[in-house]
């Protein structure tokens, strides 16, 4: 329910954060007791500053209060996805082929539900993670939450 809400909001924002020159590498919401939180990571191909950050919420802001998409009391946050990154849509887990990541799973596989390790194959539906113990293929659907880990 959150992440097709959060994918919602995503299009509905996506023109007035591209037309300040960003895209939108995500969206998040974290609901809690009458009060929501929605976290926009963005990204350009030049970085993102704390300057860049304040255009688009000063830019998305009145829009969210505007439509009513939000909770009367809701914190918004925008910062840059940073280098461990949450990889959100199929094509930047693509294109984390050969990184290094952390894969935090629905259910156990073989006994543990987060899987960390290379990302060395992206098929359409799985991905296969060589791992201290060995290369695991898993199907996406089975994939809670994908993240480049940037320091292993």
């Amino acid at each position: 329910m959150l992440r097709s809400r959060a994918d919602e909001l995503e299009r509905l924002l996506e023109p007035s954060v591209k037309a300040l020159g960003f895209n939108i590498w995500g969206v998040e919401l974290h609901a809690s007791r009458g009060r929501g939180r929605l976290c926009i990571y963005i990204d350009s191909p030049e970085g993102i500053t704390v300057d860049d950050c304040e255009a688009v919420s000063n830019q998305v802001s009145p829009l969210l209060d505007a439509v009513g998409s939000m909770p009367d009391r809701y914190t918004l946050e925008v910062s840059s996805p940073g280098l461990d990154r949450i990889l959100f849509k199929p094509e930047q887990v693509a294109e984390s082929k050969g990184k290094q990541v952390d894969l935090r799973l629905y259910a156990p596989v073989d006994g543990t539900r987060r899987l960390r390790g290379v990302l060395t194959d992206v098929g359409a539906d799985d991905v296969v993670v060589e791992t201290e113990t060995g290369e695991v293929r898993i199907e996406m659907a089975r994939v809670r939450r994908a993240r480049i880990v940037a320091h292993p």
